[in-house]
């Protein structure tokens, strides 16, 4: 299941510069692709949570993957209709699936086994998600794309735009019933149902929590951590094509696979070596160092990592913002949640609400290369990532400590 949301999820990166093509899309236009993928979570996560509670963690997954699975189905309509209005449709249903599946799926996880033996079910869980986002873009690449691997080039004929349209169809009908497949799987399953104990209704309120000054800032850090990881994760693809960049669709590959490395090396060195703590304040000046490379570096300065293509250096520099954002979910979960007792509840929550950040950090982006794109502005509009990586620092920092506002 977490492979198939990391999948799923982690698409958007290549279907993002796919549809900027077809539709001809502006930097602001092709933003509100993932806008309605991530915007969907601020919308349904407390109802999510409400249907979970009715139905149970089981059976709330099987609904959440058989959504999935027809907002899939939802992508052959507007490809052959060729209306953008209808893939911002598919995406924000998929994104509501989404946000049902995770709703479920983690606390299921968390509930499964011992709670001591919690966080290792999690990480495990994380690497399969972003090793979901590996091997997507290569899919899309081989499945979508096709012959089109030189369409950057310049501007699409009719002709063109109709065929790359069409290619969208059998892979997603593929996609549906596998899904569909899966989501009968998981209902016939013998996966336990886990009950939960009647707790008392008194859970304090969302202003008794927001008292707490680490949660609050942790709400903030965690909208900016999941703003900083869509940008580098989502949009490399539509940064390599501004470059003309023909493998643009697998650039999400390359920025998975630091995620993917972070997360290993977090496992390791976590607590054994350094702290939560510590290791967020290196990630947060990892993530500077490397915003400053992407604004800063030679346009025509290119790089060829470990043989497999060249690429610009600013692409390459953000594939490695993967590895600078990896462990900051992880560690900024606990240090938000840290010492709220019977507020907890309500602070997961507040936490959840915070990956809306995925839907604005994108929008952000694309208002700030303008309408016509060009290298010079996709380059310096990165620079969006600097004071988020600054407020994540301090939070390290500080603002985790802080348990009073006076």
């Amino acid at each position: 299941m977490f492979f198939i949301l990391g999948f799923v999820t982690w698409l958007n990166g290549s279907l993002m510069p796919y549809l900027q093509q077809v539709f001809e899309l502006s930097s602001i236009q092709a933003s509100l692709i993932l806008f309605s993928f991530y915007i969907s979570v601020t919308v349904t996560a407390i109802p999510s949570a409400k249907v979970i509670r009715r139905v149970g963690y089981k059976n709330g997954m099987a609904m959440a993957i058989a959504m999935m699975m027809a907002s899939a189905l939802l992508y052959i309509p507007a490809a052959k209709a060729q209306l953008f209005i209808l893939f911002i449709i598919a995406q924000f249903t998929m994104g509501i699936a989404q946000t049902l599946l995770q709703t479920a799926v983690n606390p299921y996880i968390v509930r499964l086994g011992p709670e001591e033996s919690a966080a290792a079910r999690v990480s495990l869980m994380g690497i399969l998600n972003k090793s979901a986002g590996v091997v997507a873009p290569i899919v899309f690449t081989a499945l979508v794309m096709g012959g089109f691997s030189e369409i950057a080039e310049g501007p699409l004929t009719q002709a063109e735009k109709d065929s790359m349209a069409e290619n969208l169809i059998l892979p997603y009908l593929g996609l549906a019933a596998f899904i569909g497949l899966f989501a009968l799987a998981i209902k016939f399953s013998p996966l336990p149902e886990i009950e939960e104990k009647e707790e008392s209704e008194s859970h304090g309120t969302v202003r008794e929590a927001l008292a707490h000054p680490n949660l609050a800032l942790g709400v903030i850090a965690l909208f900016l951590y999941v703003a900083v990881e869509v940008i580098a994760g989502d949009t490399i693809g539509s940064f390599a094509l501004a470059y003309g960049q023909e493998n643009f669709s697998v650039m999400t590959s390359y920025t998975m696979t630091f995620m993917v490395i972070g997360y290993i090396l977090g496992i390791i060195l976590i607590p054994r070596l350094i702290s939560q703590q510590t290791a967020l304040s290196v990630s947060a000046l990892l993530g500077l160092a490397l915003t400053l490379g992407i604004v800063f570096s030679d346009p025509g300065s290119t790089v060829n990592p470990l043989g497999l293509g060249s690429m610009p250096m600013a692409v390459f520099l953000l594939a490695m913002c993967g590895l600078a954002n990896a462990i900051m979910w992880p560690a900024i979960w606990p240090l938000a949640l840290s010492g709220l007792g019977k507020l907890t509840s309500v602070g997961s929550g507040l936490l959840v609400m915070g990956i809306a950040g995925g839907a604005f950090g994108p929008l952000f982006l694309g208002i700030a290369k303008g309408a016509e794109a060009t290298v010079a502005s996709s380059q310096n509009a990165y620079l969006i990532l600097f004071p988020c990586y600054v407020f994540i620092l301090f939070y390290a920092l500080k603002g985790h400590k802080m348990r009073s506002w006076k």
